[in-house]
């Protein structure tokens, strides 16, 4: 039988195509928080195919941060550019006799789209299904509700506990089994988006030269509380720090505009503050500024929920200026999220001139206020 292969849907520019295969990589590593290293390993490798213009360091610290200092012989103000490396998953927590492994999240998953998920676990990629009591096993009232987090497991194959010990343990990580697609036109849709697309906008914006100071810091454990940009933060003493993030994007049927948070293709957005942060003013008016002169399109992210690194960068040692540039990103925390490649591009560029303008005009050391 012939193989069909579909045709695509569009036709992406060299750049599009340049960017999607990056992303695919990117996505289909498994680095579920505390089980990074895949993804550090990938882009400490494309960091030295492709160094930094001028003088520079890379060190993974003790927690798993990968950070590049490029440019600290330089006068001016130290700016650190963060994005996170890990995404939402499960840890394995229990393998029954029978053969089943018991599980909890790692990082915000709503239950409810668990039932039926394929799960890819440790380093073996083990693949295995969430399942439950089959639905005509269920009682009427049970029907009629979600599964809760102790009714599920995942089914690796395994007929004992012994056969499913042999290829997986306790601790073990599972990320979700997807598939990065290309969708419609300028659209991608993959697992990790949040915040792979970020570290691959950190990785292109280390190829830019610098004036002033640039501090790279791909994070760990963002997902589970902040907690590499805490060390990160604390290691490399910036003046000012800029979070590249992706974000909820809710402008679906039924959600008022208010509550739609951001717009797929509208543009990067600007956060004014979130549940962990308020983003410093002044920061926030150059990046608008930039945008605006530039004639980029840019939104503000509406909700004011969730939080990002940002919140716990700002109060290191003698505290941090910080602001969030944040991608639109469909279903965040699913096998699915999808991303426009416009959205990428113009962040990019956003995050480009505003940290320019941020090396010209902010004050070295103190905030000058």
């Amino acid at each position: 039988m012939t193989e069909q292969v579909q045709e695509p849907l569009w036709s992406p520019s060299e750049r599009q195509k340049a960017v999607i295969e990056k992303l695919r990589e990117l996505s289909e590593l498994d680095g579920v928080s505390g089980a990074e290293g895949p993804v550090r390993e990938w882009i400490r490798a494309q960091i030295e195919a492709r160094p930094p213009k001028g003088s520079f360091t890379i060190e993974s610290d003790p927690l798993g941060n990968l950070l590049v200092r490029v440019g600290e012989e330089k006068p001016g103000p130290r700016i650190m550019v963060a994005a996170h490396m890990d995404e939402v998953g499960l840890m394995i927590t229990a393998v029954e006799d029978d053969g089943l492994l018991r599980f909890r999240p790692v990082g915000g998953i709503d239950p409810r789209i668990l039932p039926a998920q394929v799960f890819r676990i440790g380093e073996k990629r083990v693949p295995g299904v969430v399942g439950g009591k089959p639905i005509h096993l269920q009682k009427p009232e049970e029907q009629k509700k979600a599964y809760r987090l102790e009714e599920l497991y995942i089914d690796i194959g395994a007929k004992s506990r012994a056969e499913a010990e042999a290829v997986v343990q306790v601790g073990d990580f599972a990320a979700f089994d997807a598939p990065f697609q290309v969708m419609g036109e300028g659209l991608v849709m993959g697992k990790a988006l949040d915040d792979r697309a970020g570290c691959l906008m950190l990785l292109e914006l280390l190829q830019e030269e610098w004036p002033a100071p640039f501090l790279a810091a791909f994070t760990v454990q963002e997902e589970v509380g902040l907690r590499g940009a805490q060390v990160a933060a604390y290691r490399l003493e910036p003046d000012a720090a800029l979070v590249l993030e992706a974000t909820s994007c809710a402008d679906l049927p039924g959600v008022r505009p208010a509550g739609q948070v951001t717009r797929l293709g509208a543009g990067p957005a600007i956060t004014f503050r979130d549940r962990t942060s308020i983003s410093d003013a002044l920061l926030v008016r150059l990046l608008i500024r930039e945008a605006e002169t530039a004639g980029l399109p840019w939104q503000w992210k509406q909700g004011t929920a969730g939080g990002n690194d940002a919140g716990a960068i700002q109060t290191q040692r003698g505290g941090v200026r910080v602001s969030s540039l944040s991608l639109p990103c469909r279903y965040l925390h699913q096998p699915g999220s999808i991303l426009s490649l416009n959205d990428f591009e113009h962040g990019l560029e956003l995050a480009r001139r505003g940290l320019h303008a941020w090396a010209r005009e902010l004050p070295n050391g103190g905030d000058g206020r």
